[in-house]
């Protein structure tokens, strides 16, 4: 049987890693949870918010924060090489949620790399107000991240579903991409 992959994509604190993880409790079969944030651990300390990496520049929107977020070759060379090993894991029958934030071409090289397996993209969406609520509650990010990243993250691209966290539940989410592409729960 093919890889079933489903490919999450959208800003900070929208609710992504909530949503695979109520996917993995629901679905029968297993399916990693392959999160961005995962592969950016792996950066040796010195490397964060640096300008080979990924920086970080704090900006002013309308007296809002917004943090820019830009992309040195190291940094695109570890987001490179983490959609290479999701495809290698892919081939070795491995079915996965990806958890990431795709600004660029990624979102295409994603497709290209994974067109031969069970692939579901899922844009998923809500408020910029209720995204900076929940960035300020968690208080692990900084803030301003959702802000930025509001503009950036669906430009261009076309997905096979499209959810509104705001207005849906981890679980029901987890349900409607279940019964959407005829998964098994």
């Amino acid at each position: 049987m093919t890889s079933q992959i489903i490919l999450l994509n959208g800003v900070g604190s929208v609710g992504k890693s909530s949503l695979a993880k109520a996917l993995q409790e629901t679905l029968t079969e297993p399916f990693l949870h392959v999160q961005m944030d995962t592969f950016l651990e792996m950066l040796p300390g010195k490397f964060e918010n640096h300008i080979d990496s990924f920086s970080f520049n704090r900006l002013n929107e309308d007296g809002h924060p917004s943090i820019e977020i830009k992309s040195g070759p190291v940094g695109v060379r570890l987001m490179d090489g983490m959609r290479h090993a999701i495809a290698a894991l892919a081939k070795a029958g491995n079915n996965m949620i990806i958890d990431d934030v795709i600004f660029d071409q990624s979102f295409e090289d994603y497709k290209q790399l994974l067109s031969s397996f069970g692939l579901h993209t899922i844009g998923l969406f809500a408020p910029l107000d209720i995204l900076e609520q929940r960035e300020k509650q968690r208080g692990d990010r900084m803030l301003g991240l959702s802000r930025w990243q509001y503009a950036q993250v669906h430009k261009g691209k076309v997905y096979d579903l499209e959810i509104d966290t705001s207005d849906l539940s981890p679980k029901d989410a987890a349900q409607l991409i279940i019964k959407t592409f005829g998964l098994q729960s």
